[in-house]
């Protein structure tokens, strides 16, 4: 992991889960994991997220808002769909108003499988989210300054 420029955001969303996951991911917030250590900090506010962590499988009224929400995100950004049925729908594929995982709506950067999603495995999916996302924003800051390597 390399050194980052600022702290990265990170905005969670829950779909449709069963809770299990967001559990989890309110586990990996506290000292006990500590993925603060990362220098990440969770917000409420797409306006200034980093990172897209969505829980839950996707359906047909939800898919809209992952939609604004991730429209309403700087670039770059990165996407993570932790649990099985972020990753494909999980147990609630089958359910007629289910579209499937979140890379039905929106492009998923890193899957963190699991029922529910350990809080190592979530923290080893943001480590990979954090090194993604530096090399998005070298790209990004590099289209910018109007260099070859133009998103």
């Amino acid at each position: 992991m390399s050194y980052f420029s600022k702290s990265p955001w990170l905005l969670h969303y829950d779909a449709s889960s069963c809770n299990g996951c967001d559990i989890e991911v309110l586990a990996a917030l506290t000292p006990l994991y500590d993925v603060e250590r990362f220098g990440i900090i969770s917000t409420g506010n797409p306006k200034q997220a980093d990172i897209f962590l969505i829980t839950g499988s996707v359906n047909e009224r939800q898919k809209q808002v992952l939609l604004n929400l991730y429209s309403q995100m700087p670039d770059p950004r990165v996407v993570i769909a932790a649990g099985v049925c972020a990753t494909s729908g999980g147990i609630f594929k089958p359910c007629y108003n289910i579209s499937g995982g979140v890379d039905t709506v929106l492009p998923v950067d890193v899957y963190v499988p699991g029922c529910a999603v350990r809080p190592e495995a979530l923290i080893d999916g943001i480590v990979k989210a954090l090194e993604i996302l530096e090399i998005k924003r070298a790209k990004f800051v590099e289209a910018l300054s109007g260099g070859e390597g133009a998103l």
